[in-house]
């Protein structure tokens, strides 16, 4: 048997985790400024923890989680999403006490698995960045989240990005328009897809959400959830919307978006952009207010979203959008001959310990092979070390844009590289 990675996911090698790196460093950049901190949840969680929490009857529960019995015989699953985690860790840890600083702002980034039909962005190991912001149930919460996944995407250069937001309402709101919404899908049962057959009298708004071409076309004629938003709800949506706008943030109401999870509330969002003429989701996320109480913590608001990298940096691709991401490599030691290699391996580790980034040769290669590797890498500085430099102590370091040189001592280098390093750097171009 010829081995291989398992369907549906990725070797991230060096020259593409370079680009994974900038993603995470913008993410932290751009949630610290709103003052998020990181959590790190376990990779599985007892299946309860997802099944109860998203929703017996969405798919993901359904067809797409890994969960097993583990050998003390406890049912266990892969995490496919990470709210509820954050969620259950918030409980158990008891950031609801009144000693810890509300809200309570976290974000997380790490792989998720769903077992799906693997295509492009997205994969059966795939990896999410997400957010969650606990007891606040300001609107002014959605918005400032919502202009952070901006900001986010800004940031990365995201292009032709378009917000679409609506309200799921409150649970009377969600009970009024499932007797509607069940009238009106009854009428068409026949053309229902048979997912949207199943679901319809067991969680009809998944219907809203099918991807299958005849559900499409009947739910356009769908009453409105909107019109059957209670009077907070309303209310609550109305100055999400003016505090948009007041930021100039552009975005429209789709009153068939429902998202894929069961325990959203009032506000929900995604980021979207165009790729070759096909709309992609980039990010979503919405409010959820009863999620903590569920996982028996006291009644505690919450708002987050999650977006995928994997499909982020295909976009970023797609987009011709360029990472700056190439690693800087200060000195390359060019080690002539087994006489120099002890020496060679004192003066780079010298070097490093004052902070430098260095590479040498290990393999006894020719010497053009060595400045070869060293223009590959990108090397600022060139050190050649040979039998007459490790015996003089008199060494020369060379500029390999300019070819400019300075000529000094191992021991200055390995005292203090700072002054030649600056001198020969400064007149690079």
């Amino acid at each position: 048997m010829k081995l291989q990675r398992p369907k549906g996911t990725n070797d991230i090698l060096p020259g593409e985790s370079e680009k994974w790196q900038f993603v995470e460093e913008t993410m932290r950049q751009v949630f610290a400024a709103y003052h998020f901190s990181e959590i790190r949840t376990p990779i599985f969680e007892h299946y309860e923890v997802i099944s109860r929490s998203v929703g017996d009857t969405t798919d993901i529960v359904t067809k797409e989680m890994y969960d097993f019995y583990d050998k003390g015989d406890r049912h266990i699953t892969l995490r496919p999403e990470a709210t509820a985690p954050v969620v259950r860790a918030y409980v158990e840890n008891k950031k609801f006490a009144p000693e810890v600083q509300k809200p309570f702002k976290v974000y997380y980034t790490g792989p998720m698995f769903r077992y799906e039909r693997p295509q492009a962005g997205r994969l059966r190991e795939f990896h999410q960045i997400g957010v969650e912001n606990f007891g606040s149930k300001n609107p002014a919460t959605d918005v400032e989240t919502i202009a952070m996944a901006k900001a986010f995407f800004d940031q990365l250069g995201v292009k032709n990005i378009k917000l679409v937001i609506n309200s799921l309402g409150d649970s009377d709101t969600r009970n009024s328009y499932r007797e509607a919404l069940i009238v009106y899908l009854e009428q068409h049962l026949d053309n229902l897809s048979t997912d949207s057959k199943r679901r319809l009298h067991e969680n009809p708004l998944r219907v809203l959400d099918s991807k299958e071409k005849a559900d499409i076309e009947i739910v356009k004629d769908a009453p409105s959830i909107l019109d059957f938003l209670s009077e907070a709800s309303q209310s609550h949506l109305a100055d999400v919307t003016a505090m948009l706008d007041s930021l100039s943030i552009a975005y429209q109401v789709d009153q068939n978006m429902v998202r894929g999870l069961d325990y959203y509330n009032d506000t929900i969002f995604e980021f979207m952009t165009d790729i070759k003429g096909k709309e992609l989701t980039l990010c979503g996320g919405g409010r959820y207010d009863s999620l903590v109480s569920y996982f028996d913590g006291p009644d505690t608001p919450g708002f987050g979203f999650g977006l995928g990298v994997d499909r982020l940096l295909m976009v970023l691709e797609a987009q011709g959008v360029t990472l700056p991401v190439a690693q800087t490599l200060d000195v390359y030691v060019v080690v002539l001959g087994a006489s120099a290699n002890l020496a060679a391996l004192k003066l780079v580790q010298s070097l490093r310990n004052q902070g430098y980034a260095v590479e040498r040769d290990v393999l006894n290669r020719k010497i053009k092979q060595q400045f070869k590797s060293a223009e590959e890498f990108g090397a600022k500085t060139i050190i050649t070390l040979g039998e007459s430099e490790v015996e003089s102590g008199d060494i020369t370091v060379k500029n390999n844009v300019t070819r400019t040189e300075v000529v000094t001592t191992l021991a200055t280098i390995q005292d203090n590289f700072d002054a030649v390093f600056s001198e020969l750097t400064v007149k690079d171009v």
